[in-house]
């Protein structure tokens, strides 16, 4: 079993903000390629003993594409973790030039209405189901309505969680585990932005399942656009800069799943290599200088155009 698992955010939909997204995913995003090309990856993904999958209702027909391949191998209930998260609704109607691709509204309403269309298409194979993105200042985890559904949600043996965004990722976490209702966290922890680690370890300490998004920063970590310090440790190691950003992670003994954002199979591979490099402190020494300010992060993260 891997301990990196398979986000389909940039899978479920036609227009993501990965960078390169045009050269791995190429230009016909129909509905149609898009399932074909899913199901090819989760096919990949199996094989290669991948065993958590996450998606969201904002990831376009992302649940969709999984329910109707889970149907279709009829694999037994018990041999993928499957995640899936509420809070955005994808609103981009498939264009690749829409002026809003998802909105936000974290509230009871819709977790109610957005468990609804998840529970249709995954039923009972829907183990975790998290807060999308999180925030203190979004005021969702002070509201008792929500909080309540979640906790009767997780009464009914569905795990919980939340996913965090921004600058302020660790104090959210924090928050979610003073709480004690919540089982896991899903953050966003790579070579350039470290803020949440800390925060992360005292929730992994505290016996939240923690996962990592974003590992490859939405593309700057990969070939596209690694910055050459990345690209030269990755070349004397023969390995790719998605495979060593993504080792750094692995190498966090409070990581329990890294969550790869593949659109093939060959990037799939790619990443999966990570397991194969050895992190030490030599590296960790070599690459610290990519670490970033947060706030120059995420102001950088939202100027990444939908591609």
């Amino acid at each position: 079993m891997s301990q990196i698992g398979l986000g389909l955010a940039a899978i479920g939909r036609p227009a993501y903000i990965n960078i390169g997204r045009d050269s791995d995913l190429g230009a016909d995003r129909s509905v149609e390629t898009l399932r074909r090309e899913a199901w090819e990856l989760l096919d990949a993904a199996l094989a290669a003993g991948v065993r958590w999958v996450d998606a969201a209702r904002s990831y376009g027909l992302a649940e969709e594409f999984l329910a109707g391949w889970l149907d279709a191998r009829s694999l037994a209930a018990d041999v993928l973790t499957i995640s899936s998260k509420w809070g955005y609704a994808y609103v981009g109607d498939w264009r690749m030039d829409a002026d809003v691709h998802e909105r936000k509204q974290l509230d009871a309403a819709q977790l109610r209405r957005q468990l609804a269309e998840t529970r249709a298409l995954l039923g009972d194979q829907l183990d975790m189901y998290a807060i999308h993105s999180a925030t203190i200042e979004s005021g969702v985890l002070e509201d008792a309505d929500v909080l309540a559904q979640l906790a009767s949600l997780r009464a009914s043996g569905v795990r919980v969680g939340l996913s965090t965004t921004g600058p302020a990722q660790a104090a959210t976490i924090d928050r979610a585990v003073e709480l004690g209702a919540f089982d896991a966290v899903q953050s966003t922890w790579n070579l350039h932005e470290r803020s949440a680690g800390d925060a992360l370890a005292r929730a992994h300490a505290a016996g939240l399942t923690v996962l990592i998004k974003e590992g490859v920063a939405n593309g700057r970590l990969t070939a596209h656009a690694a910055p050459p310090p990345l690209s030269a440790a990755a070349a004397d190691l023969d390995t790719t800069p998605d495979a060593l950003a993504l080792a750094a992670i692995l190498a966090r003994p409070w990581v329990d799943v890294v969550l790869s954002g593949a659109v093939s199979p060959a990037m799939l591979a790619s990443n999966l290599a990570a397991s194969s490099v050895e992190w030490n402190d030599s590296l960790e020494a070599r690459l610290a200088v990519l670490s970033e300010d947060p706030e120059s992060y995420w102001r950088t993260r939202s100027e990444l155009v939908w591609s």
